[in-house]
C-alpha cells in the first residue's frame, strides 16, 4: 500500500506541474491574441471604415503632389 502513495504522490506533482505549463502556455495565447478559440475579431463600423479611407486618399493625393513638385 505504501507503493501506490508513493506513486500517487508522484503523479499528483506530476499533474501539477502540467496544469502550471498549461496556464504559461495559455497565458503566452492569449498574449498573442489567441484566447483559446483563434484570434479575436473586431469588427469596424461603416462610418471608421470611410474615415480610414478618406484618410488615405488624402494621403496618396499628398505624395502624388509631392511627386508631380
Amino acid at each position: 500500500m505504501d507503493v501506490f502513495k508513493g506513486v500517487v504522490k508522484l503523479m499528483r506533482r506530476d499533474r501539477a506541474r502540467a496544469v502550471k505549463e498549461i496556464a504559461r502556455i495559455d497565458a503566452a495565447l492569449s498574449a498573442l491574441g489567441y484566447g483559446g478559440a483563434g484570434p479575436r475579431r473586431h469588427t469596424m463600423s461603416a462610418a471608421a471604415r470611410k474615415k480610414i479611407s478618406l484618410a488615405q486618399k488624402a494621403r496618396w493625393k499628398k505624395t502624388k503632389k509631392n511627386k508631380a513638385s
